[in-house]
């Protein structure tokens, strides 16, 4: 418990306005898709938009707000923008709620198939 309160992680924390700001913010299934296409590494616009299906007019509008959210950041090589995410909680976050969606689809849910196969021990 001491341990979770020098996180951050108490009811009255500070950071739990922040975190909602966080949710809102990944509550747009482009917005989720884009972290997906990204947690392999940077990708440029165009690539991003062929990824989530959207043109990359719209894909850059949602990579501007995940920006300002400090979610992505970007490198430029001439002309071209490349995007990254900018640590791996984000990514951990969307895989957590894609977890959660599989739960209340299937009664054993596609990562508890692949975790089961792994821990398997044999005898």
């Amino acid at each position: 418990m001491d341990a979770d309160k020098q996180k951050g992680l108490e009811v009255d924390s500070p950071y739990v306005d922040l975190a909602v700001e966080v949710f809102s913010m990944l509550a747009d299934a482009t917005r989720v898709r884009i972290v997906l296409a990204l947690r392999e590494g940077e990708l440029p616009v165009n690539a991003l938009a062929e990824a989530v299906g959207k043109s990359p007019a719209a894909v850059s509008q949602h990579l501007a707000k995940l920006r300002l959210a400090r979610m992505v950041g970007t490198r430029h090589e001439g002309q071209r923008v490349f995007y990254r995410l900018v640590d791996e909680h984000a990514r951990q976050l969307v895989a957590d709620a894609i977890f959660q969606a599989q739960h209340s689809v299937d009664n054993l849910p596609p990562h508890h198939l692949t975790q089961n196969a792994v821990s398997v021990p044999e005898s």
